[in-house]
């Protein structure tokens, strides 16, 4: 079963958030909705939600399924 929904939690103030996943495609940038930072995947991940999220993006979810 793929996941479409993460709580993201920025790294700067701790803010968590839900929010809804592409399902076709990796998202290299989110806006915190509390201190406006910009965050980016960390060296190696494909996506925010892999780097921040509480669930792998649904690209990755899929790709690891398969192996």
């Amino acid at each position: 079963m793929t996941h479409t929904h993460a709580t993201m939690t920025c790294p700067y103030c701790g803010f968590q958030k839900e929010e809804t996943m592409p399902v076709d495609a990796c998202q290299r940038f989110y806006r915190c909705a509390n201190c406006d930072a910009v965050l980016k995947p960390k060296p190696g991940d494909c996506c925010v939600f892999c780097s921040y999220g509480s669930a792998p993006c649904p690209p990755k979810q899929n790709d690891d399924r398969v192996r």
